[in-house]
């Protein structure tokens, strides 16, 4: 059913395009153009002008569209992004062993590019063999590795999918991510008053000691087997001979379940709040809700169409939760229920990432069961 030799060749055309976050423009191009060929409308968005992705000429995000063959079927979103980590410049695919690999020196991109070569063999194999589907959308999202950037700015509401997939998980074709956090971040400042701190230093206010007082209080961590809480970033200090009058510190807390998320938050919030007026402190602290939460059932339409066709394919359905977020986060925050699929890549966002042929295969495959099984569907 899917062709062997034009996915490999399609992902490795793919990789072979520079696309770190913020410079996506390049592939963009190639995609709308792929995209065009296989009878699909495309638009472009303006996310690219709303986060900045490049001077002079940013990418937005790709949203395309495919009229379907089965009038009463819903209406299905296929979603992948089109950025890669650093060092993902100049990338080098080797195909050895039935894998391929970088050649050590930069990531290989199969995160994302294997969901996008996914996509478009999927897509090809519906046209040639007359695969029954029902209207299909496409969206290709910059900045994900940037903070989801291009979902949150995508311009959703051209859209009029009533369910979504996005590859973009580890795991292979059958993985099927049901639930994974809402996120928020915090920033906050400790300012303490400077002082020398051999002569005089009980004249000043140390704001390193006023953080890590604060910082013992707190709850970090795994939680519960839904929160998670995370002190990550901490800076200040001048010298050894000056009491410190700043600190910086960055976290985040992440939770599956809404109210267990705001507790969390607020109470980090509240010990470095209450620790710096002990110590005579002043203290900003901002949160920034970077997500929504992904929590679908399995009783639910999108998951039910994600495990009945892995078993079509002869793969185990694995219904899973995760401790990450995803452009599947913010499509459902859309109102778009959205499972996130695992797709076989291994060690991404290292230089000894790889991705089997196998895998590559398998997730043009399970979507096109996926479609086949939407289009039996009504809306």
């Amino acid at each position: 059913m899917v062709n062997r030799d034009r996915i490999l060749d399609e992902f490795i055309r793919l990789v072979k395009i520079d696309s770190p976050t913020m410079y996506e423009r390049e592939i963009a191009d190639y995609l709308k153009g792929r995209l065009i060929e296989n009878g699909l409308e495309v638009y472009e968005d303006k996310a690219g002008d709303a986060i900045g992705t490049e001077w002079g000429n940013p990418a937005g995000n790709l949203i395309a569209s495919l009229k379907g063959t089965v009038s009463e079927a819903p209406v299905i979103l296929l979603c992948a992004h089109m950025d890669t980590v650093e060092p993902g410049r100049g990338v080098n695919p080797i195909v050895r062993d039935g894998a391929v690999y970088s050649d050590g020196t930069t990531v290989l991109g199969s995160d994302d590019k294997a969901g996008i070569a996914a996509i478009l063999e999927a897509i090809q194999v519906l046209k040639e063999q007359g695969v029954p589907h029902g209207d299909i959308e496409v969206v290709f999202t910059v900045a994900e590795e940037g903070g989801l950037k291009g979902a949150k700015n995508l311009d959703h509401k051209r859209l009029r999918s009533q369910l979504a997939y996005v590859l973009d998980c580890d795991g292979a074709a059958g993985t099927i991510i049901t639930r994974a956090p809402a996120q928020y971040r915090i920033k906050s400042s400790i300012i303490g008053k400077a002082a020398h701190a051999g002569i005089s230093p009980e004249d000043g206010i140390n704001a390193i000691y006023i953080a890590s007082k604060a910082i013992s209080q707190m709850q970090l961590g795994r939680i519960d087997n839904e929160t998670t809480a995370n002190i990550g970033v901490i800076s200040g200090g001048k010298a050894t001979n000056i009491i410190p009058d700043l600190v910086n510190i960055e976290g985040e807390t992440r939770s599956i379940d809404t109210e267990k998320l705001e507790r969390q938050t607020d109470r980090i919030v509240e010990i470095l709040e209450a620790t710096a007026r002990e110590y005579g402190a002043q203290v900003t602290v901002e949160k920034d809700f970077l997500y929504p939460r992904l929590k679908l059932e399995v009783t639910d339409t999108a998951v039910l169409i994600a495990m009945e066709a892995a078993v079509a394919m002869g793969q185990k359905p694995v219904p899973v939760s995760t401790g990450g977020g995803s452009d599947a986060n913010i499509l459902n925050g859309y109102g778009i229920p959205t499972v996130n699929l695992g797709i076989g890549m291994s060690k991404v966002h290292s230089t000894e990432e790889f991705i089997t042929i196998d895998n590559l295969v398998l997730n043009a495959q399970y979507l096109v069961e996926i479609i086949k099984n939407t289009a039996k569907r009504k809306a």
